[in-house]
């Protein structure tokens, strides 16, 4: 049950579309987000976004354990994962959306979703948000920094909220290069966050560039 209730929460992440926002600045030097319909909203408000994005001094690799390659058909990207601990499977979700892994008999889930567009990394933050938006109208960025991940440049970004009163946390890295972009995502119960994050951690640093 819990599976179904936290997959169609995460649903909000499978499109990143960037055409549907437009970034503006106002008369008095405030950041805000104008969408096609005609309404805007301010980008630095409660639970939105930093203006800048703190760069995390660790160096991330992937787990020793983590020895079976799943690899994007999309672009040349790839997750290394503890088969004897994830199992995955094609999505069947949405056609942007790859792979859907879960920790065997575990309440942690993951999903791999890619494109085939590059998209910068310094906005993928706010369309991560806006997106979640959609679905999740309380949810706020808890999160954001870049991180080194097995030699790569990648945004991670912690986001939370609710939806029909049950809360959710995402845990994501975001990828991008010039053949396309990747979401690594997992997600759980907002209440199961802190005994699952080793785990997601250890997932998210499988990511790895072709």
């Amino acid at each position: 049950m819990i599976k179904h209730i936290l997959l169609s929460i995460c649903l909000c992440f499978v499109t990143i579309a960037i055409s549907a926002q437009t970034r503006a600045v106002t008369a008095t030097g405030e950041e805000v987000l104008l969408y096609s319909n005609g309404s805007w909203e301010f980008l630095e408000e409660d639970g939105g976004l930093s203006t800048e994005i703190p760069f995390s001094s660790v160096t991330y690799r992937k787990d020793i354990n983590s020895n079976f390659l799943v690899k994007s058909k999309s672009f040349d990207v790839g997750v290394f994962i503890n088969s004897r601990e994830w199992s995955f499977t094609k999505s069947e979700v949405d056609e942007d959306s790859e792979y859907e892994f879960q920790l065997k008999g575990e309440d942690l889930y993951a999903m791999a979703i890619t494109e085939r567009v590059g998209i910068p990394l310094d906005m993928m933050a706010e369309v991560a948000l806006v997106n979640a938006r959609d679905v999740a109208p309380n949810i706020r960025m808890i999160k954001e920094e870049y991180r080194i991940v097995n030699g790569l440049k990648i945004l991670f970004l912690q986001m939370s909220g609710s939806i029909s009163g049950f809360e959710v946390t995402y845990l994501g890295y975001y990828y991008s290069n010039e053949n396309g972009t990747v979401q690594l995502i997992t997600y759980t119960a907002t209440t199961l966050l802190e005994e699952y994050r080793p785990e997601s951690e250890k997932f998210l640093n499988g990511l790895v560039e072709l």
